[in-house]
């Protein structure tokens, strides 16, 4: 891996975190109602820039498929959990 996909791997990771974060305080119930307001903006933010990362992974697979004239198809992501644990259990 790069150290640009790299570094670009630890950012998402990291404001997928702070949204976390954010939606655990929030729902703690204990904020008053503005922090609540401010801890909404910054999930809003940081939600919109996740999103945002997702939808250019997306579209750059679609560019690496089409190279190759592959097509996407969908997957039980259950089976794939499935298949981890019963390699975990031999």
């Amino acid at each position: 891996m790069s150290d640009k996909n790299h570094k670009n791997q630890d950012h998402f990771e990291k404001q997928l975190d702070e949204l976390e974060q954010i939606i655990y305080r929030m729902e703690d119930g204990d904020l008053s109602l503005e922090s609540s307001i401010k801890e909404f903006e910054q999930g809003i933010k940081l939600a919109n820039d996740c999103q945002k990362t997702l939808s250019q992974a997306e579209l750059k697979v679609k560019i690496l498929l089409s190279e190759n004239d592959t097509e996407l198809s969908n997957f039980d992501v259950s089976a794939g959990d499935q298949a981890a644990s019963d390699s975990q259990n031999n």
